[in-house]
Formats: C-alpha cells, sequence, structure tokens
C-alpha cells in the first residue's frame, strides 16, 4: 500500500487537510529577541554543555571553501570570566554609561578564534557563526552580545591560544528591555537608553532594497 494512502483517501472524501501544530520558533520571532545584552541576571548561571550547544550550530554551518577554520574557547563563571572582562569593551556608543552596569556583568564567554587570522572567507565564516550562536542562544532562552572591542594580544595571553581571537561572545539571562525603532535611510543609525528602555533603530525595508 502506498505511503499516506489513508490520509490522503480521507482528503479525497471529505476535502479537509491535516493541521500540523507548529513546534518551536519562527525565524522572525527569534530575530526580534536576538538583540545585544550588555546587561545580565547574575542569578542565572551558565553552564559549560550550555556553550557547547551553542557551539555546536558550527558543525552544520556553511564555511567558505569549506575550510572551517574557526576555533573556540570556552569560558564559564570564575576566574577565567575575570580575565575576559578585564580584556573587552561594552557599549562604546554609549560612554556616558560606563556599561555594563554593576552586578549585570556576563559570567559566560565563548572565545572565538581564526586558524586563518581575519582574511576575507575567515570573516564570512565569523559573521555566519555569530549570527547562528546568538540565535541558537536565544532558542535556549538565553541572550548574547557580539564583542568586536577587545585587547587581542593580551586575551590571547591569558588564554594561552594558539590561534588568533577574533570576537568574544557573551553570553547570559539578559536583564534589560529593548525596542527597535523603524528609521529612514538618512535618520541618525546610533542605539540610545530612555527610561530603562534600549532603543535599536532599523532602517525600513523599503530604504533598504535598490531599485
Amino acid at each position: 500500500m502506498a505511503d499516506n494512502y489513508l490520509e490522503k483517501r480521507y482528503d479525497e472524501v471529505f476535502g479537509t487537510k491535516k493541521v500540523t501544530k507548529r513546534v518551536g520558533h519562527t525565524l522572525d520571532e527569534l530575530l526580534m529577541k536576538n538583540r545585544s545584552t550588555r546587561g545580565y541576571n547574575k542569578a542565572y548561571v551558565v553552564k559549560r554543555q550550555e556553550l557547547e550547544q551553542i557551539v555546536s550550530v558550527n558543525t552544520k554551518l556553511g564555511s567558505g571553501c569549506n575550510r572551517q577554520v574557526l576555533r573556540f574557547r570556552l569560558v564559564t563563571q570564575g576566574d577565567e570570566s575575570q580575565k575576559v572582562l578585564e580584556n573587552i569593551k561594552m557599549g562604546a556608543a554609549l560612554p556616558e554609561l560606563h556599561l555594563p552596569f554593576p552586578g549585570t556583568e556576563p559570567e559566560a564567554f565563548i572565545i572565538v578564534c581564526s586558524l586563518n587570522g581575519d582574511d576575507k572567507l575567515a570573516l564570512i565564516d565569523l559573521g555566519m557563526s555569530l549570527e547562528a550562536m546568538s540565535l541558537r542562544a536565544v532558542e535556549m532562552g538565553l541572550n548574547t552580545l557580539i564583542v568586536g572591542a577587545f585587547n587581542k594580544t593580551k586575551l590571547k595571553e591569558a588564554f594561552n591560544l594558539p590561534c588568533d581571537p577574533v570576537a568574544v561572545l557573551c553570553v547570559g539571562k539578559g536583564a534589560e528591555r529593548f525596542e527597535l525603532v523603524p528609521i529612514n535611510e538618512s535618520a541618525p543609525h546610533a542605539y540610545y537608553r530612555r527610561d530603562g528602555i534600549h532603543y535599536i533603530p532599523k532602517v525600513k525595508l523599503e530604504d533598504l532594497i535598490l531599485n
């Protein structure tokens, strides 16, 4: 008997379709929740297994020429966490706030390294990796911050890394509120805070598409 024969006959006779219940989040939902988070709830301690689960997306991602040059150093709460904090900068666009606020610092990190430095293909891989890992974290109920401002030399020495760090991903349970603000292409792009809410301007679709 052909596969799904009874289901097909049921549809033919009764003219109905079986409704499949959606499981999990849509991509749009994950993207909306995936905001750069600079303040975290320290009551939640990120475990190494969670970081491994986040990094695991890299075993499924595309890679330039399939070189797969990215490597990952996992850091959880403790002395190593403090070493990372001492060598990264957060919230550069809001220097007057001195982010993160005391008591809200991230305590788990993924240090992303590259076997090929920051050549073109490695940077393409890096962008895909960071976004995919951030989306996986959101799917797990966590939040992230991609950090590109860090002391490469000191971070490499502190963790005895065999290759150059190219980015740091902070991971934790977010303690901030966000709101996206649609803007025209010519409007200011800088994020800002007001009444405890972090506002992120996003260029409208019609201004993103070239006619």
